[in-house]
């Protein structure tokens, strides 16, 4: 076989992912030398097509980056005027008084808001500075360097055929090498798996959890639109299934985010995530809001949720994990990009100072201490025992005891000291015979609807002439283990429906994975009970096209 040769192309700083940990980081370097040579490389298509979030913003990363963002035009408007938090029953609802919160949970001063949009303008912000940004662009392989640091990442290569073999327009791509490599792929990204894995830089921490977060976008009826309004549920559809619950945020333009989030620590196989979510919507109160409208969007994601036990280690020789790749989010805040965007300014500033003494390659011991020590820490020390709390006692007990620990260490006590997660979610799959099947309603088409339909409206492609980047450790697997052991739950923990038993007549059962329809959750990468599938980047632009998520 022919060794490929690659191009190199040398900078200070390489940055993977266009995020918001991502280019802060590249704004923070060039506001501290604007000499510094710094390129960012995204996946999707463009900066903000692979953006998903809720998204309430607190502003103080922004803050801390850019103070006059306000004077410069950021996409960011609407203030929350209202914030609500009902428990749901099957007709019925309740609701929590906000008075008993811990002052954390608050949301004035917050923004709704499309992270979509805000990382297209961060994104013209870091270019006016003299970054180099290149979307399209996948990063495919880590590059080490000849001590085993991290030297740069292989991105932009194109043309493979289905079986991996070089097409007739082969493109090999190139060697971006950096005397630093940001990592801001977000959410269990192929690449700080393989680093992370390669420096153990777990060891001594929890697994790190998971949630799915799957969301709409709907034009509503302008009379039922209340700009600035904020409501959080729990409790039905999932009851005792799953931990999880929903939002629903009213932005400009007579639109609501619709979202739901499904802990991935779930134990019944034949727990269908996506359906949950559509069946919510057919909760009176949502469909009152909803009845008249229109969905205009779709997408969905993974989110990292296991806190801060679960943070790794953030660096390794020549290398730094930034924001979501870390694990940097406040779960009962449901807020991250605030913290990512502050890890982003920590590992700038880092790097700034480490290339100013004439360093490269080795470790930056100064960024871990800032996020560690730092407003990161500070926000997520507070919150540490609520998600171990609801996974081992469910709902009501994360709501009292929960709330409890959090006001204590608002007022710097601690009474649980710092509860641990014990397994992956991955590991928390129980066995189908275990478990009762659970009969979903069809969806009408109206509120709800199939999961091909909605994945239509996250406008996601991919080539279909390229090898499959949702790779089967043991192509076997999937129909002698986890189809008679698990009922196969890839065919539903997948919010886009990438996975199918197909099953004909006369036939043994036949696993097959439609990865055109990939939406870049990662999901499956978290959730297979046998740890099979491996999610890798797609070459080019592929996956979804988010217009304001």
């Amino acid at each position: 076989m022919t060794e490929i040769v690659r191009e190199t192309m040398e900078y200070d700083v390489v940055i993977v992912g266009a995020g918001p940990s991502g280019l802060s980081a590249a704004i923070r370097l060039k506001q501290i030398n604007p000499d510094l040579s710094v390129v960012v490389l995204e996946k999707g298509s463009e900066v903000g097509a692979h953006i998903l979030s809720g998204a309430v913003l607190d502003p103080s990363g922004l803050d801390a980056l850019i103070p006059n963002w306000r004077e410069k035009g950021a996409p960011i408007k609407t203030e929350v005027t209202e914030d609500n938090f009902f428990i749901l029953g099957p007709a019925g609802k309740m609701r929590i008084p906000n008075w008993p919160m811990p002052p954390l949970m608050n949301n004035h001063g917050n923004y709704i808001v499309s992270m979509a949009n805000v990382c297209r303008w961060l994104g013209q912000q870091a270019e006016e500075l003299g970054v180099e940004i290149f979307p399209g662009m996948a990063c495919s392989e880590v590059v080490y360097g000849d001590k085993g640091e991290v030297r740069g990442v292989v991105a932009g290569e194109f043309g493979r055929n289905p079986d991996g073999t070089p097409g007739p327009s082969y493109e090999p791509g190139m060697v971006l090498a950096g005397k630093y490599v940001f990592l801001g792929e977000g959410v269990r990204g192929s690449l700080s798996k393989e680093v992370i894995a390669k420096y153990e830089l777990s060891k001594g921490h929890c697994p790190q959890k998971f949630g799915l977060g799957m969301k709409e976008i709907w034009e509503i009826d302008p009379k039922k639109h209340k700009l600035g309004t904020v409501t959080h549920t729990m409790g039905w559809p999932l009851g005792s299934n799953a931990g999880g619950g929903s939002f629903i945020y009213h932005i400009e333009n007579n639109q609501v985010y619709v979202g739901f989030v499904v802990h991935l620590n779930y134990e019944n196989p034949h727990l269908y995530p996506y359906m949950e979510f559509q069946r919510f919507k057919h909760h009176p109160m949502v469909a009152e809001l909803l009845k008249g409208g229109k969905r205009v969007a779709y997408g969905a994601r993974a989110i990292s949720e296991g806190g801060w036990q679960s943070i790794p280690k953030m660096v390794a020789p020549g290398v730094a994990l930034l924001g979501c790749t870390a694990g940097l989010v406040n779960v009962p805040r449901i807020k991250g990009n605030h913290n990512a965007m502050l890890s982003g300014i920590a590992a700038a500033e880092a790097a700034a100072k480490a290339i100013a003494a004439g360093r490269s390659g080795d470790e930056l011991p100064d960024y871990e201490a800032t996020v560690r020590n730092g407003a990161i820490g500070k926000d997520l020390k507070k919150v540490r025992n609520v998600k171990p709390l609801w996974s081992k006692f469910g709902l009501i007990a994360s709501l009292t005891l929960g709330g409890a620990d959090m006001w204590a260490n608002t007022f710097g006590l601690t009474i649980l000291g710092t509860l641990r997660h014990r397994k992956s979610d991955a590991k928390a799959t129980g066995k189908a015979k275990d478990f009762a099947p659970i009969d979903y309603p069809k969806p009408d088409g109206v509120l709800s609807f199939d999961r091909l339909t909605n994945v239509a409206f996250s406008f996601t492609n991919h080539d279909e002439n390229q090898p499959a980047h949702l790779k089967l450790k043991d192509p076997s697997i999937p129909i002698s283990v986890n189809l008679p052991d698990y009922a196969e739950p890839a065919q539903r923990y997948c919010p886009a429906g990438v996975y199918e038993v197909i099953a004909e007549d006369g036939k043994e059962p036949r696993f097959q994975i439609n990865f055109q329809n990939c939406v870049h959750c990662k999901t499956c990468d978290i959730k297979d009970p046998s740890q099979n599938i491996v999610w890798t980047t797609p070459m080019g632009g592929g996956g979804p096209n988010y217009p304001n998520m």
